[in-house]
């Protein structure tokens, strides 16, 4: 019987490379913001397509699941990082930011991981009609994700130019405008996401609790 090597799935080495292209973007992020912007991009674009290859060759799993997280919350930490020192009047902000990124996506990874060793009765999103379009739509999460990007993104152009002006109006910040409301509901949904993890995990406690003091 040949064992599978999870390690070279198709989507696996999609998301190497979204590592590679992220860490370069980092590098060439105070210097060169053509190439960073190039490669934070598409970093960030080859998160769809691995979720399409594992499905497409049949080959999800958890290693794998775990890296597009990592990758994406890295990504997105490492270039507020670079905001932070661009417009240090808003550190505050892209600081606060990165933990509700970081803290709601942990928790709720974690308590997913839980409930699954569990039969207890959760709390579910996906019964409110807003967030099961968040959950089953893939068009719409694409582009929650892909506004969230863009805001930061064009931050961080903006540093450095206004970009092409379209009837005297600069694109970078057109795409500023147009995503920072994106951005915002994104963190109103990652701290939702954070509230219903927490309750979740109080459930498991409780019931925990419940059953070691029959045991007494």
């Amino acid at each position: 019987m040949t064992t599978e090597n999870v390690f070279i799935f198709v989507p696996n080495i999609i998301g190497y490379a979204r590592v590679i292209l992220a860490l370069i973007s980092f590098y060439y992020m105070p210097t060169n913001y053509v190439l960073a912007v190039v490669c934070y991009v598409t970093s960030a674009l080859l998160d769809a397509f691995d979720g399409h290859a594992a499905r497409y060759f049949n080959q999800s799993t958890k290693f794998g699941a775990m890296l597009d997280q990592l990758t994406d919350r890295c990504g997105t930490m490492g270039l507020c990082m670079v905001l932070a020192k661009f417009y240090p009047d808003y550190m505050f902000w892209f600081i606060l930011s990165c933990c509700i990124d970081i803290a709601c996506h942990w928790i709720y990874l974690h308590s997913s991981i839980l409930q699954g060793k569990s039969s207890h009765k959760f709390i579910d999103m996906s019964e409110n009609p807003i967030m099961n379009i968040y959950y089953t739509n893939r068009t719409v999460l694409f582009w929650m994700c892909a506004g969230n990007e863009a805001f930061y993104a064009s931050l961080y152009l903006l540093y450095f130019t206004e970009g092409p002006t379209l009837i005297g109006l600069s694109l970078f910040r057109v795409v500023l405008y147009l995503s920072a409301p994106i951005a915002i509901v994104k963190s109103g949904i990652s701290l939702l996401h954070l509230v219903v993890a927490s309750k979740n995990i109080a459930i498991i406690d409780i019931n925990e609790r419940k059953e070691a003091s029959k045991l007494k």
